[in-house]
């Protein structure tokens, strides 16, 4: 419980904590006084000292304790802890953004580190962590197409969304980038905002799906969607391990890349197009798209603070007041 309050408190004034270091010395010079005022007297025998133990001498410095406890409660008051709050307020016209990203079997080819589509998760990530006065939605696809976070501000919802993304998400493979496109263009028509944009991130091997690219394409003029295209891989070949009959076997095999389709749908739609050859080259491109797609949005900030001291104060009154009526009652002492 300690530890929790603990994460949601800061102190205004933290450098009157280090005079908490008063309450160490304080039991310290008690205990040398106590030791200097105790008298000796030199005996033949203590067998009857062990009877003179009671309750009193057992609780002995119980006043000393509240009276350290009731010194670091003041202290720690002093330093006004205290429970912060952040509210934003959006002012400006932002950008509906759908981020359409290819799951199908190629993009787990191992050209990027992991790979193609965990590469691409890590850096849609971050691109959508630095929009925060945009609408960000996100559409998946293979042989079909899936809206997987509709158009909104909880950018909380869209991250969480980006990392549940896997191949096979979607049972049959294929890569039908028509029809993830029209789904982002549906995603994005019926937007109020002056500016729409489309991420589309694939290895550009397009088959399958009942809706083609070029109709697709078509769509994103009609409703004055900019298409931006990322393509993710290469045509060089490299080194695989497969799975056979005899067992896992080393082959090797193209990369599947068409860049000529993705070019098409980003000059057509007044987009860009950018090519991707491995991790550090496609967070460049996203870095790029956000430079290219400015959001028109003041983000104000408010800071609203719930101040914390009071129960410390009356911890440490109380603390005072049952040190006093021990001192004056029970512990008394007698001249």
């Amino acid at each position: 419980m300690l530890s929790n309050w603990l994460q949601h408190i800061e102190f205004a004034y933290p450098w009157i904590l280090p005079l908490l270091l008063i309450v160490p010395y304080l039991i310290f010079w008690h205990i040398r006084s106590h030791r200097k005022q105790t008298a000796a007297l030199t005996i033949t025998t203590t067998h009857f000292i062990q009877h003179t133990q009671n309750w009193k001498t057992t609780f002995r410095y119980l006043p000393l304790l509240l009276r350290c406890i009731a010194i670091a409660a003041f202290i720690v008051a002093i330093a006004r802890p205290r429970q912060k709050f952040t509210e934003q307020q959006t002012e400006g016209e932002g950008i509906d953004i759908v981020l359409c990203f290819d799951i199908s079997g190629s993009m787990t080819e191992q050209d990027f580190t992991p790979n193609r589509l965990e590469a691409s998760k890590a850096v849609a990530s971050k691109f959508v962590e630095g929009r925060p006065g945009d609408k960000i939605g996100i559409v998946i696809f293979s042989s079909q197409s899936f809206t997987l976070c509709p158009v909104t501000t909880d950018h909380n919802a869209v991250l969480a969304q980006i990392s549940n993304i896997e191949n096979g998400y979607l049972q049959e493979e294929g890569t039908a980038i028509g029809s993830g496109l029209a789904t982002s263009v549906d995603r994005l028509k019926d937007s109020k905002s002056k500016s729409k944009v489309i991420i589309l991130l694939t290895d550009g091997v397009d088959f399958g799906g009942q809706i083609s690219p070029d109709i697709a394409m078509n769509m994103a003029k009609l409703y004055g969607i900019r298409v931006y295209t990322i393509g993710v891989g290469s045509n060089k070949s490299m080194d695989v391990q497969v799975q056979s009959m005899l067992g896992t076997t080393t082959q090797t095999r193209k990369m599947e890349f068409n860049e000529g389709l993705l070019k098409q749908l980003a000059t057509q739609t007044g987009g860009q197009y950018f090519h991707a050859t491995d991790n550090e080259a496609l967070k460049k491109i996203y870095d790029s798209i956000n430079l290219l797609e400015k959001s028109k949005v003041e983000i104000t900030t408010y800071d609203r603070y719930t101040e914390e001291f009071l129960p410390l104060v009356l911890i440490g009154l109380a603390c005072i007041i049952i040190e006093l009526l021990l001192r004056l009652t029970v512990f008394r002492k007698f001249p």
